[in-house]
């Protein structure tokens, strides 16, 4: 079965629960139902070729981890549907299972990942059965393991967004290496164990209809002054990668002190690398000055909520951070500003900000609207470096295919360091290259 001119499939299982559960139906959140992630998240890992990676060994490590991590992710072998009435998604529990693939490649090593591919769609094949609609009765989780052509080996994983954000895909995936590398022996074992509770956020009855004078910032909508979505659509986007280590974050730090007003506290490196980022990719653009621009990135509300999300929650427990100024503001004022703006956006988002944004997606098919927006991804801290099915840690961690959305990825033996990926228009590649890799403006 042919993936791709690339890489071939030669195998497709489809993997139950080792202790599959009675059939039930399972809710989903307010938040887990929203529009936008109505999508896969899709991961692809490099481990280095090894003489001790006998493929059929490790092929069986993976279908039996598979079948055994599913006991208590049983959710994640089952299927989204809408519910009856409309009002979100559910999950209908059967044990109908995830699919697990097994494929070759004769064109990729593992150093050719070392470097962003020539075009975003240049690595589908390492997830040859994407789920293209979360709705369509497709399996909510597809793992497919690629042996390359000097012996390393990929690991491309498709979990639906609906299900999993960006912790609890992380964690199912080391409690799934730990199963394969032998370091779990039984689903008791997970520690935590995987908590469901999706009603902890759905609207509370107590504040249920409230009378808010707007929706939330990343819901409202901005003028479209320069066709703004054309420009990632009327010429190629070309993927691009940078790495900055711990003196690169440091001299960002540096620049955005030196200008920021007296007691402002320190700006952390998230802040002075998003605001670096967003200012690089607006300026390269060329947009108006008057254009409205959004920075959006995930801000995680475990425990920004009251009371706090159970350890072990592994659905969507996040909400979009919106940063909004002009694009004449950002390219015109210093690094600080930018920053400024991001830290603001994550302060906002605190107990009464998470409430309304359930209420509102409670209450409607709202979806951020993607004009002037540049959407950030931060999959650096997830833990996804540790993923060790016994093939030691990946070499490379990042998205399957990389398009107009900003990732932020963690770098192979060093703990200080992002390695960031972003395609941007090709007229505008030189120009944003040079400026995010000068941290000195």
């Amino acid at each position: 079965m042919a993936a791709s001119n690339s890489v071939e499939v030669k195998h497709v299982h489809v993997i139950t629960p080792a202790d599959p559960p009675p059939p039930c139906l399972l809710p989903l959140s307010a938040i887990d139902s929203q529009l936008m992630l109505r999508f896969p998240n899709e991961y692809l890992l490099i481990y280095t070729p090894s003489p001790a990676l006998e493929r059929s060994t490790i092929s069986s490590s993976f279908r039996a981890a598979l079948s055994q991590v599913l006991v208590s992710y049983f959710p994640l072998s089952g299927r989204v549907r809408e519910r009856p009435d409309a009002s979100g998604l559910e999950v209908v529990c059967r044990s109908q299972g995830a699919l697990f693939l097994e494929a070759v490649s004769d064109c990729y090593s593992a150093e050719d990942f070392d470097r962003p591919p020539p075009s975003i769609g240049k690595w589908r094949g390492f997830l040859t059965f994407p789920e293209e609609d979360a709705l369509d009765g497709s399996p909510p989780l597809v793992v497919q393991l690629t042996w390359l052509k000097d012996g390393a080996a990929a690991v491309g994983v498709g979990l639906s967004h609906s299900l999993c954000d960006g912790i609890g895909s992380a964690e199912f995936l080391n409690s799934f290496a730990d199963f394969a590398a032998g370091r779990l022996r039984a689903a008791s074992e997970l520690k935590p164990p995987p908590v469901w509770d999706r009603h902890l956020l759905n609207p509370q009855p107590q504040f249920c209809h409230r009378r808010y004078s707007s929706p939330p910032p990343v819901f409202q909508r901005v003028p479209d002054l320069c066709r703004f979505m054309s420009l990632f659509t009327d010429e190629p986007l070309v993927p691009t990668a940078v790495t900055f280590g711990k003196t690169h974050i440091t001299s960002l730090k540096s620049l955005a002190h030196s200008t920021r007003r007296p007691g402002v506290p320190a700006f952390t490196a998230f802040e002075v690398l998003a605001a670096h980022i967003w200012r690089s990719w607006a300026r390269s653009l060329k947009l108006p000055p008057n254009q409205t621009l959004k920075l959006l990135f995930s801000i995680n509300v475990r425990k920004r909520i009251k009371p706090n999300l159970p350890s072990g929650y592994y659905g969507n427990a996040f909400v979009l951070g919106c940063a909004q100024t002009t694009a004449g503001e950002l390219a015109e004022k210093k690094l600080d500003h930018a920053a400024s703006l991001v830290r603001e956006a994550k302060e906002r988002v605190g107990d009464e900000h998470v409430r309304h944004v359930a209420e509102t997606l409670s209450e409607s098919r709202a979806c951020p609207d993607l004009i002037g927006v540049l959407i950030l991804t931060q999959w650096s801290r997830l833990g996804l470096e540790k993923v060790d099915f016994g093939m030691g840690r990946p070499v490379h961690v990042g998205p399957i295919c990389g398009d107009r959305h900003c990732f932020l990825l963690p770098v192979n033996n060093q703990t200080d360091a992002v390695k960031t990926i972003l395609a941007v228009p090709t007229s505008a590649v030189d120009k944003y290259e040079s400026m995010v890799r000068n941290v000195a403006t």
